[in-house]
């Protein structure tokens, strides 16, 4: 039984094959000012959606804010792990194993099965140099790794780390509600695709949250404030581990001015530093390959307006459609009108 309404979501991008419109992607956006305040919106920003791996950057603060990082000499570009969904690209996995060694943690302890770089040249690698599956290269590894720690310094079973009752997943609930303005008991819990517990908010929430990571002083948390100031400029500074090669996580955040994080089922997130204000955006199709397309029209919409990042967004997509003889065959097209 359903406990959450799907509320009105919108179109945000048709498809066209050649004349004929053959896909619409539908679903939600949503943005606000640094007072959380909705001043633009396509479809119900009170709408529930899951943050998937959005939320890492949020629960990467605990591990920070506890001071682990420094406890076990992690440097500052591979605390990034923490909060990333690296696609294991040779560099990700030679820092998560720097960083079980220094724990004293061993890939055996994460819970996920054995998986493949998302990365396809890492994987052709793997495959040439006759190497299996590992857990390392999960792009939740560093995320896990993260939960480990909370789990051992809270006092907890790291064996159980993973579990919804856990002293990590206790303190992710209390981050997360903080971060997004909510109280504990209005965030929605499922299991993630990885195993560990993952949130449900409303889309203004997710906006909310994000615009306070870009925006430290307006969480109402002295700890986890002390905690983003610190840690979000190491995301813009070594933004290679937060995804990997030519993904858009890694091209947004090399951005100073932004923070942003995306998730599974189509979810993306954004904070604007200068600008003071968050951004969610949901595509209720769980597609993610539009997410350049949108983020860019939101972008023009809102006045955003770094040459660099517009540039490297229509590199991502340039609203053209190919077909597999990389010949041009349709495009795409936003048609989302932000309200306020």
């Amino acid at each position: 039984m359903s406990t959450v309404y799907c509320g009105s979501y919108v179109p945000l991008v048709i498809e066209y094959r050649g004349s004929l419109a053959e896909n619409v992607h539908v679903g939600y956006v949503c943005v606000v000012d640094e007072n959380s305040r909705v001043i633009g919106s396509a479809g119900d920003s009170e709408q529930y959606v899951y943050y998937r791996s959005s939320a890492k950057p949020i629960q990467a603060l605990d591990t920070i804010a506890m001071g682990l990082h420094k406890k076990y000499n992690i440097t500052d570009e591979e605390s990034v792990l923490f909060a990333a969904s690296h696609a294991g690209e040779s560099f990700h996995a030679d820092a998560l194993t720097s960083v079980l060694g220094k724990t004293g943690f061993t890939e055996d302890m994460l819970v996920m099965l054995p998986a493949v770089p998302a990365n396809n040249e890492a994987d052709r690698e793997r495959i040439r140099a006759g190497l299996s599956p590992r857990k390392i290269y999960h792009n939740c590894a560093g995320m896990h790794i993260s939960l480990m720690l909370i789990e051992r310094e809270s006092g907890g079973d790291v064996s159980g780390y993973w579990k919804p009752g856990s002293l990590s997943n206790k303190a992710g609930i209390k981050t997360v509600a903080a971060l997004s303005e909510l109280t504990e008991e209005a965030v929605v819990t499922g299991v993630d695709g990885c195993g560990v517990p993952v949130f449900g908010v409303p889309m203004r929430n997710v906006a909310a949250a994000f615009k306070n990571l870009a925006c430290v002083d307006t969480i109402n948390d002295e700890r986890l404030a002390g905690a983003a100031s610190r840690y979000i400029p190491l995301i813009n500074k070594h933004s290679h581990m937060i995804r990997g090669t030519g993904f858009l996580c890694t091209l947004l955040n090399k951005d100073p001015n932004i923070i942003a994080k995306g998730g599974g089922a189509g979810i993306y997130a954004i904070g604007l530093k200068k600008e003071r204000m968050g951004i969610s955006l949901k595509l209720a199709d769980g597609t993610t390959g539009t997410w350049p397309l949108i983020i860019a029209e939101i972008f023009r919409q809102i006045g955003y307006n770094n040459p660099d990042t517009m540039k490297t967004l229509t590199e991502l997509h340039d609203g053209i459609i190919y077909n597999d003889n990389k010949s041009p065959i349709g495009h795409c097209e936003t048609v989302f009108r932000l309200n306020a």
